[in-house]
């Protein structure tokens, strides 16, 4: 259980990752102190790094409950009361979700030096599938789709993810679960354009890899099925699935690790400032710049 994780972390690891990303977010503030609009500013108990620092920390951690989160870090880093209060500290966060983003999104450029980059989509459900008739979470704009590797259908969002082969995540677009992923596939890899790309068959759209190409000198290839005319050969095939393993290894680790199906955020701001921690704290241990 989250609440009992003081039990069985190190202090001092604990201490060394949150000096690290501290030192990062601040850094990375200062460039953009212009735009964090607020009034009263010498009024905060706590500066914006701080609280940053404090949000990807529990990204980091994997708790994906922010009750348990804020109770955990009133407990065990800041001991002497002067942390916020935890809807104030939900409120921040919220308030910084620009800079969550923007600070993520320069992160990811970096992968434009990697070889080559890989798309693909992950369900994120939003409750249990018997709850899917009556849930009211998010009506209106989550619905039901089909997990095709699970095989059952399930009510939430569907992650359209580009990731490189050394598994740092580029562009993002999530959609509502019956989003099919040529949909968002020219979306998601032109927010940070790579030159060479792979999918899986759900990407197979003549028309969307010669816009790739055309538009955005962007090169896109797909395995093919098996009543294609002109399929490729064996050896093809097995180069391809190989070059698409990362993004599955990347899936596997936001999901085990970082509890990327389980957010909990009941407001889309939550629930986008959420998942831009986790992909932000995930990124930064990707580039070695903190430790996992």
């Amino acid at each position: 259980m989250q609440e009992h994780f003081h039990f069985t972390t190190d202090p001092a690891k604990l201490q060394k990752q949150y000096a690290a990303i501290f030192c990062f977010v601040s850094a990375q503030l200062s460039l953009i102190q212009m735009y964090l609009h607020r009034r009263n500013r010498h009024l905060v108990k706590q500066e914006d790094e701080v609280v940053m620092a404090v949000h990807l920390l529990g990204k980091l951690l994997g708790f994906s409950s922010e009750r348990a989160w804020h109770r955990f870090v009133t407990g065990n880093l800041f001991t002497n009361g002067s942390f916020l209060e935890r809807s104030r500290y939900n409120r921040r966060c919220g308030a910084l979700g620009f800079a969550i983003k923007w600070i993520r999104h320069e992160l990811a450029k970096r992968g434009q030096h990697h070889a080559y980059a890989v798309v693909d989509s992950l369900p994120l459900p939003l409750c249990h599938p018997a709850r899917m008739q009556r849930v009211k979470r998010f009506r209106g704009i989550a619905d039901m789709g089909y997990c095709a590797s699970k095989k059952q259908w399930y009510y939430g969002f569907k992650l359209h993810l580009q990731v490189t082969n050394q598994g740092l995540a580029m562009g993002y677009v999530v959609t509502e679960a019956s989003c099919h992923d040529v949909k968002a596939a020219e979306t998601v890899m032109t927010q940070i354009p790579h030159p060479y790309n792979f999918g899986d068959k759900g990407y197979i759209s003549r028309a969307l890899r010669e816009k790739l190409y055309e538009e955005h000198q962007a090169a896109f290839w797909t395995p093919s099925r098996h009543n294609q005319k002109h399929g490729p050969s064996k050896a093809w095939e097995e180069w391809i699935r190989k070059k698409r393993k990362v993004i599955e290894t990347v899936f596997s680790i936001l999901v085990d690790q970082y509890r990327i199906t389980d957010i909990r955020a009941n407001s889309i701001t939550g629930f986008e400032v959420a998942l831009d921690g986790i992909l932000l704290a995930y990124s930064l241990v990707t580039l070695g710049l903190v430790e996992r």
